[in-house]
């Protein structure tokens, strides 16, 4: 059985392993959190280089993508140097095919979708599925310079996005570990930016960074993330979350990152390599690899 193993800065108590099935053949799958221990994390990649089929890398990218240019994150790199075998597999490629068609694969179970505001607390690593949130949406509105870096201003629209974004992103890419990776917990902080949240219908991103200053209630809105445990669903059940897609579907009652389902379908398809965009849809359409959808 081929074997994807993510290893993630983030939270050992959000470990799973899962045999995931694509077609007719079996992967296994396994998230290992080593609770921001960067040294535990590379030991553990080169310990196993060559010894699995594809790496999921957790907690952290590897390299952001505005457009057609990728950047780099250094200290990300870093990490995984050495790495020679096994391909590494940080999840950008179904970030920018997977969630960025989340409500095309998604409109068999929720149909047309419109709304009127769409908050993204941090897009700068996950563009896809704001431009997907943005084409769904009247307005949309980007936290990325308040959530991630305490700037309390907010970005209206793609265009503006992407104006910060090419200003930003080359300084992003020098930052050290203690920036670019947010904290393996994922605790919650005293709420902020409440109006972006209660004035959203539409509410997308990173769970981590969503939750970090989500208000009490959230009553009726629709949550578009990813990587969810039982907890994390149940937890915006609890706020009066409407609407969960997570991105990636969910297996055994938690969805796993792009990272970690990256990877599998990187050892699924066998190729020794991480996949391009073109095979990543291919493959999307072949296993029939689906957002889950679920109705509070």
């Amino acid at each position: 059985m081929k074997r994807a193993v993510s290893i993630s800065l983030g939270s050992s108590k959000r470990n799973k392993k899962a045999t995931i099935k694509f077609k007719d053949e079996e992967i296994l799958v396994e998230r290992i959190g080593t609770d921001g221990d960067v040294a535990k994390a590379r030991q553990m990649y080169l310990e196993l280089d060559g010894k699995v089929d594809a790496f999921g890398v957790g907690g952290v990218d590897l390299y952001l993508r505005l457009d057609d240019r990728e950047y780099p994150l250094r200290a990300a790199l870093k990490m995984v140097s050495g790495v020679t075998m096994t391909p590494l597999c940080d999840g950008r490629g179904l970030k920018h095919t997977l969630e960025r068609r989340v409500f095309d694969l998604a409109r068999p179970e929720l149909g047309d979708v419109r709304f009127e505001q769409g908050f993204v607390p941090v897009a700068a690593d996950r563009l896809g599925l704001a431009q997907a949130a943005a084409d769904v949406s009247e307005r949309i509105v980007f936290g990325d310079l308040m959530v991630a870096l305490g700037v309390p201003i907010p970005i209206r629209g793609i265009p503006a996005f992407k104006r910060v974004a090419r200003v930003m992103l080359p300084f992003v890419s020098y930052f050290p570990m203690s920036m670019i990776f947010y904290g393996s917990d994922g605790s919650e902080h005293e709420p902020k930016y409440v109006k972006y949240f209660e004035g959203s219908d539409l509410i997308a991103g990173d769970f981590l960074f969503m939750r970090k200053y989500m208000p009490a209630r959230l009553d009726g809105k629709t949550v578009v993330t990813n990587t969810t445990t039982e907890e994390n669903v149940e937890l915006l059940k609890s706020r009066g979350v409407k609407t969960v897609i997570t991105t990636t579907p969910r297996y055994e009652g938690r969805s796993f990152g792009t990272n970690m389902m990256e990877a599998a379908l990187t050892a699924y398809a066998g190729k020794g390599r991480r996949l391009t965009d073109e095979e990543l849809n291919g493959l999307i359409e072949e296993v029939g690899l689906r957002p889950g959808v679920a109705r509070m």
